[in-house]
Parts: C-alpha cells; structure tokens; sequence
C-alpha cells in the first residue's frame, strides 16, 4: 500500500492541490479588501497556479531523470506549448479548490462588506 501511494501522482495532486488554496490565500494578503480586488485576486491566482503546475510538471520531468538537454530539444515554443497543456490540464485539481477558497475570502474581511 505504501509503495502505491509513492509511485503514484499522489503527492504531486496533493501538492498542486495546496497550491490552489494557498496561493489565493497569500495574494488576499497583499491586496486590498473588496469586490474588485477579490476578481483581481482570482485573475492573478488564476495565472500563478496556471505557471506552478506547468513549472512543478518540468520538475517532475527532471526528478523522474529526464535529461534538460532531451527537454529542451524541441524547442522553447514546443515546450511552453506541452508544458502549458499540462499546466491547463493540472487545473482539473487547482481550479475548484482555486474557487472555493477564493470565496471564502469576504469572510476573513474586515472593513469591506460583501
């Protein structure tokens, strides 16, 4: 049972998973309270999560021995592309928790209303 946890995509879904709610989390630190800069937070986080996961998937590549020389080979558009898709298809899992903790951030506010 252990080994199927570890070879498995358990800990990189977990890990993309934290990401998804924490990312929004630290950004509503920096930002504003309010309507326009809860969107602007989902907006960015958006774009964050999007670059991690594509950017934790190169170092998946890499970890599992991956030669940089056998990535880099076809090219940079061709690699932003495939690791773009991938980045596109990890937001199966960042998404949603991506939302839901994005919503729950007007009940952390203290001098706006929702």
């Amino acid at each position: 049972m252990g080994s199927l946890i570890s070879d498995t995509l358990f800990w990189p879904a977990l890990m993309i998973a934290v990401l998804g709610f924490v990312v929004p989390r630290g950004l509503a630190r920096i930002l504003p309270e309010g309507v326009r800069p809860l969107l602007l937070n989902a907006f960015l986080s958006t774009l964050i999560l999007f670059v991690l996961s594509a950017a934790f998937f190169v170092c998946l590549y890499l970890w599992q021995g991956t030669p940089v020389a056998e990535i880099l080979a076809p090219g940079l558009a061709a690699n932003v592309a495939f690791f773009g898709k991938l980045g596109l298809m990890a937001a199966i899992i960042w998404a949603p928790i991506m939302l839901l903790s994005v919503a729950g951030l007007p009940r952390r506010w203290v001098k706006e209303t929702w």
